[in-house]
């Protein structure tokens, strides 16, 4: 809305910063800053007059760590809403709404969050341990991935755009022309991976919130790139026509997330539920696909990567072995688990994460 302003530059002096995408990812990532802080303190009131409090499953196997989070018991979740709602107020002031990647990017991450707002209710309100379905969620994840390829597909800046797969290091795409069916399916390995692999790693104040404003920074800066005939050219990247205006994106998700790690961090006053890390996740997921950088949030994202890689493993061992690798998992509870204060995993996750996040980054000059 206020990219627009850019028009009265003749008019008005300094009106033209309005055009350039740094100047708006830097007040996107403030404006949700500061709603998110000035916003805070009321949305958890909200949602404590609501009993939205967080349920805890006492399970005799792992009473050792349903001690140590006892002090959790009641803390309001479904706190999301107030990123979600801090994303999308930033976007619609500083984004160009003429962008049709904008509206793919913050309708997804809105679906999202809403599969997730139906999980956390059902947990909570109607106190039903599971939630939703399984398969309910999947298949809400497998229809985005299809309306995101069909949606790419048709505004695309020419025809096969996005049938091709672009690898980490090489300068050329290793999979080229790949079948429409095949592009979905990797499209909803993506989103569904990073989707969930967020929401596993959401167990510790902090720790999902803290590992995705690194990995948002980083596709912030894939984003930009993309969006750059000339860096894009110089650096080996395939150019996507308006990818800059993600990088605003990217800017705002990060902004959002440091307002919701002040509310968030130990002792937490609110937890995001599967209201915020399914959306959290599932963006990053989408964001990655619009930028052709979808394995780059392999190392990205190496956090979460752990974390689910930690399941599959603990569940494959323990059905083909009878015995469990992790004393639990995920990762940061078998941690936990091991003795390591709460505070020291989330901040040397948060540590790993920025490694991982560099990691990402330095594969733009090993092209």
């Amino acid at each position: 809305m206020l990219f627009y302003l850019y028009h009265f530059s003749s008019a008005f002096v300094g009106f033209n910063v309005f055009r350039y995408e740094t100047f708006r990812a830097m007040a996107a990532a403030l404006t949700a800053l500061l709603l998110s802080l000035a916003m805070g303190p009321k949305t958890i009131t909200v949602l404590m007059r609501l009993k939205l409090g967080q349920p805890l499953r006492l399970k005799s196997e792992v009473r050792e760590l349903a001690d140590l989070h006892s002090s959790k018991k009641g803390t309001p979740t479904m706190g999301g809403i107030l990123i979600l709602f801090t994303v999308t107020i930033s976007v619609l002031l500083w984004c160009d709404l003429d962008n049709k990647l904008v509206w793919l990017v913050l309708g997804s991450m809105l679906f999202l969050g809403l599969i997730g707002f139906a999980d956390d209710y059902e947990k909570v309100a109607k106190k039903n341990s599971k939630g939703i379905r399984g398969w309910y969620k999947l298949a809400a994840q497998g229809l985005l991935a299809i309306f995101v390829f069909e949606y790419l597909h048709f505004t695309a800046d020419y025809p096969g755009a996005y049938n091709t797969v672009y690898i980490p290091f090489l300068k050329t795409p290793l999979v080229v022309s790949m079948a429409g069916i095949l592009m979905v399916v990797f499209f909803a390995l993506v989103i569904t991976g990073t989707s969930n692999a967020v929401n596993l790693t959401d167990g510790l104040d902090g720790l999902a919130i803290g590992c995705s404003i690194s990995v948002a920074l980083t596709y912030a800066v894939f984003c930009y790139l993309a969006g750059n005939a000339r860096l894009a050219t110089y650096l080996f990247l395939p150019l996507v026509s308006g990818a800059g205006e993600l990088a605003v994106f990217c800017a705002a998700l990060v902004g959002s997330g440091l307002g919701f790690l002040w509310f968030n961090c130990h002792p937490a006053r609110v937890f995001m539920g599967d209201t915020g890390s399914l959306a959290l996740g599932g963006v990053l997921g989408v964001i990655a696909i619009c930028v052709h950088q979808e394995l780059a949030l392999v190392l990205a994202g190496g956090v979460f990567v752990m974390e689910a890689g930690s399941v599959v493993l603990q569940v494959a061992s323990f059905k083909l072995t009878g015995k469990r690798i992790f004393a639990m998992s995920p990762l940061h509870h078998h941690f936990e688990l091991k003795g390591w204060d709460e505070s020291t995993v989330t901040v040397r996750f948060w540590i790993m994460s920025l490694i991982a996040a560099m990691a990402a980054l330095a594969t733009l000059k090993l092209r």
